[in-house]
């Protein structure tokens, strides 16, 4: 098997994608009428389902957190450590909600967390000083 992507159900499509087009600038083309939303980083495919959509084409229901969660998290890298900060002073200044702000771990890793709009985990990070 061949890893394809990474499904991300969601609640409200439209504030998700502006998040992650407009805030974590991620390759999007969405005309607002398809009921997914194919999403790329860096060549990553990222997917969007319309959780209502899921569970309708399932016939199951799903429970899904609430608030800022702890499920997985998005891991971004940016090439220094002084990227961290004005990335993660830009990311907030446009909405993304602060969760872990910038610090140097031992390992030597600085890294910052933030949540996006239904509360999953997005580490910007760099081992690079």
């Amino acid at each position: 098997m061949k890893l394809d992507g990474i499904g991300i159900f969601v609640s409200d499509m439209r504030t998700m994608v502006e998040f992650y087009k407009n805030v974590l600038e991620f390759e999007i083309d969405w005309d607002g009428k398809e009921s997914n939303v194919m999403l790329k980083k860096d060549g990553v495919l990222f997917m969007f389902y319309g959780r209502n959509d899921f569970e309708k084409m399932t016939n199951k229901r799903f429970n899904y957190a609430k608030g800022i969660n702890g499920h997985y998290e998005i891991a971004l890298s940016v090439p220094k450590h002084e990227d961290v900060d004005l990335i993660y002073e830009n990311v907030i200044s446009k909405g993304a909600e602060t969760v872990m702000e910038p610090i140097t771990e031992p390992w030597g890793q600085r890294t910052c967390y933030i949540a996006d709009p239904e509360g999953n985990l997005i580490e910007i990070g760099s081992f690079n000083k």
